[in-house]
């Protein structure tokens, strides 16, 4: 290689965390509507009680949700939320 690089990459765990969980919030509140239930009642239901089964197993919602944290969850929904005023 006879060019050397003068920058540094950067990488940002966050950034790819975060756009993780919002691709899983997106993917269950779609399956959420495509079985007929009220998406926001259920990620609530789900937030508070820690209880899968306030999600449907519909295309692996289920699944999709566990593997964040709720307060992971939460702290996504709130960040979307307030970006967004």
């Amino acid at each position: 290689m006879t060019e050397k690089m003068n920058y540094t990459m950067k990488f940002d765990l966050d950034t790819d965390k975060s756009q993780k969980a919002k691709e899983i919030i997106t993917t269950v509140y779609q399956a959420l509507e495509e079985k007929g239930y009220n998406p926001v009642n259920q990620f609530i239901g789900y937030i508070l009680s820690g209880d899968p089964t306030y999600i449907t197993s519909h295309n692996n919602a289920r699944g999709l949700i566990r593997k964040l944290e709720r307060d992971e969850l939460l702290e996504e929904l709130l960040k979307s939320y307030l970006q967004d005023k």
